[in-house]
């Protein structure tokens, strides 16, 4: 993954031994619709479990500069779409990270170009709900009638550098789809399991160094509907996947 900072080119690793340090800057949304702030702790979330699933242990902190009431209810809606927390819950931007300086920044938008701290940026730009698409129980942040899960399965499917307008037909999408892959794993999971062929694990290694879950996404899709594929390859892949994904995919094993 490279600094999305412009005219840069480093990319992400620790800069010191120890764990991978990972600051989010978290900026209160314009209105009720705005999810931007939830996109910055999802990236966060999504680059915790690639660098996780890589072996390294990871340090996350989150810097919020909205109010209280603002900060509570992003907290909430991140919890719900099965975002980590920090391992500090606030940390402001002077304040010493755990060992020492964050290796990598997450921010949206607004924070590309103007951010001159040390360490990586990577930035999440700006995601919304569409006016068809109600808030809902706005309490929790989040779209009211939709599995929390649908809602991070239709952000991740937004490549993280184009803006994400999430309508009421991409939700009900992305709700369809994770009900489609929850049953189907829990029936590729009574047969006899097998190797993810190797030419699928180079291909999500790789969109999980980008963090480009949209191909991820569009991998598993593709796979979803393989019937060349016998069910335990497919089974280890989906499984495999949302180590990083977070989506439940094998909820519904033994129902």
């Amino acid at each position: 993954m490279l600094d999305d900072r412009p005219g840069s080119h480093a990319a992400v690793s620790v800069s010191r031994p120890g764990p991978l340090r990972v600051h989010a800057h978290v900026r209160p949304g314009a209105d009720a619709g705005d999810l931007s702030a939830l996109r910055v702790l999802l990236t966060a979330d999504l680059l915790f479990r690639v660098a996780e699933l890589s072996g390294l242990q990871v340090f996350t902190t989150w810097e919020f500069t909205g109010d209280l009431a603002e900060k509570a209810v992003v907290e909430r809606a991140a919890a719900a779409l099965s975002v980590h927390p920090p391992v500090l819950p606030a940390a402001g931007p002077a304040r010493a990270r755990p060992g020492g300086p964050a290796d990598v920044h997450v921010a949206d938008d607004g924070a590309v170009g103007t951010d001159n701290r040390s360490g990586v940026l990577v930035r999440a730009a700006a995601a919304r709900l569409a006016r068809d698409a109600s808030p809902g129980d706005m309490p929790a942040g989040l779209p009211g009638g939709h599995d929390p899960l649908a809602v991070r399965l239709a952000l991740m499917a937004v490549p993280r550098h184009q803006p994400a307008e999430l309508t009421a037909a991409k939700l009900a999408g992305a709700a369809h789809t994770l009900s489609e892959w929850r049953y189907r794993v829990a029936r590729w999971a009574e047969s006899p399991s097998g190797a993810i062929p190797e030419p699928v694990a180079a291909t999500l290694r790789a969109a999980f160094a980008n963090l480009d879950m949209a191909a991820v996404l569009a991998l598993l899709s593709g796979l979803a509907d393989d019937e060349t594929m016998v069910p335990g390859p497919r089974f280890e892949t989906f499984v495999y996947a949302d180590r990083v994904l977070g989506l439940d995919l094998p909820r519904d094993i033994g129902r």
